[in-house]
């Protein structure tokens, strides 16, 4: 469907021509009618799936159709679970508002509270933020408040009621004034986004986006069976062999993810490690030199790499398998974007085999084992049809070809 058809103001349809967009994703047709109509919104649908531009744009139009009440504050409230999220929100809905006069204001933790409060009481039109700081400051009232808002969306609902939002999200909701429009966004609905449906939310038209259960066309998957002992050492014999623009190494636990960069960087490999134990600070000094091309590898847990959209990963490496098949699409997603190609590759250790194989029978399809010729492995991988893999994108380098079997 094409963005013309939705009836947009002359500066947010130049907005989304200048940010390239041409045709609605399912998301975004579902959402957008019915939100400008006013509705409350309930929208089913993973990362990646567009919906930021879906909530955005109605919450935008009704700004520019209302005239600015006379009550001091914000008139537009987006929560999301995490800082890296909120700041990708902000952007993106900074982006969408360039032509039309709107302005925002990122309200995070990890951030001097002074220069945020000194923005909420400038007459900002919308407020990003995670709930935890946006309370403090509700709390501590630095002279503004809620009472202007007619729009709240809550973004990757289920996220935050995961990581113990819940009192408060419900906290905010209550200062923000009754009679107001509310979309939601969540990748499922539980019974607890039921009860918060229930409770904060008119008569929500609910849109359900099947997730997807196959990643894109252009990533190419393959597994790398190993021991436990020779993790480390496979990874950076990877890195070397491949032609990376940039990487992302993913892992399941923050110390992990410090013990990686820590290793890569001794052996040569300047990497960085993101996660939620870092001080704000340093996690958007790394984004920033990696979106700028100053180091190539960036180890990351899930929720550090939430709302992360860098469109020059070539390469996602799983040092970990991930425990849910939800997080393998998430985690791979992060290259092959805007319909380019990528790898995806995986470490697998024995004890993590029925995890690869949950994920096999999620997507519906064999991921191609693999093996780098060349590695010294001390146990070697239980591969049985040895042929060079017409897939490789191994580089200049040329350490080995590779070999698979499909299982």
């Amino acid at each position: 469907m094409s963005f013309d058809l939705f009836g947009l103001a002359p500066a947010l349809r130049r907005a989304v021509v200048d940010m390239g967009f041409e045709s609605a994703t399912p998301v975004q047709t579902g959402a957008i009618p019915p939100a400008m109509q006013g509705l409350d919104v309930v929208g089913s649908a993973q990362t990646g799936s567009g919906k930021t531009v879906a909530y955005s744009l109605p919450m935008l139009q009704r700004l520019l159709n209302s005239p600015k009440a006379a009550r001091p504050g914000p008139r537009a409230l987006v929560l999301a679970p995490v800082r890296e999220l909120a700041a990708q929100v902000d952007a993106t809905i900074a982006d969408l508002a360039q032509h039309s006069g709107l302005k925002t204001a990122l309200v995070i933790g990890g951030e001097p509270m002074p220069p945020q409060a000194k923005a909420l009481q400038h007459s900002v039109d919308v407020i990003i933020a995670t709930p935890g700081r946006l309370l403090d400051h509700v709390r501590r009232t630095t002279g503004w408040s809620l009472d202007a808002v007619s729009m709240v969306v809550l973004d990757e609902a289920d996220r935050m009621l995961d990581m113990g939002f819940l009192p408060d999200v419900s906290a905010i909701l209550e200062r923000v004034p009754a009679q107001r429009q509310t979309l939601m966004f969540s990748a499922t609905v539980s019974t607890d986004i039921e009860r918060l449906m229930q409770r904060f939310m008119k008569t929500p038209l609910r849109i359900q986006i099947d997730p997807p259960r196959r990643p894109a066309e252009g990533v190419i998957q393959r597994v790398f069976p190993v021991s436990s002992a020779q993790k480390y050492d496979l990874l950076f014999a990877l890195l070397q062999s491949v032609d990376a623009t940039a990487t992302v190494v993913f892992t399941s636990m923050k110390r992990r993810a410090d013990m990686v960069a820590a290793y890569l960087t001794r052996r040569g490999i300047e990497a960085h490690a993101m996660h939620s134990d870092l001080s704000q600070g340093a996690r958007t000094k790394s984004m920033q030199a990696f979106r700028e091309s100053r180091f190539k590898v960036l180890v990351a847990t899930d929720i550090a790499a939430r709302g992360l959209d860098i469109r020059h990963v070539s390469h996602v490496v799983n040092f970990d398998v991930p425990d849910y098949p939800e997080d393998y699409l998430h985690r791979i997603g992060r290259t092959a974007r805007a319909f380019t190609v990528g790898d995806a590759m995986t470490l697998m250790t024995h004890e993590e085999k029925s995890a690869v194989l949950s994920i096999e029978t999620f997507i519906g399809a064999a991921i191609t084992r693999a093996a780098l010729e060349g590695f010294p492995y001390d146990v070697p991988p239980r591969l049985t049809a040895y042929r060079p893999s017409p897939l490789s994108r191994f580089g200049a380098k040329g350490v080995g070809k590779v070999r698979r079997r499909l299982m």
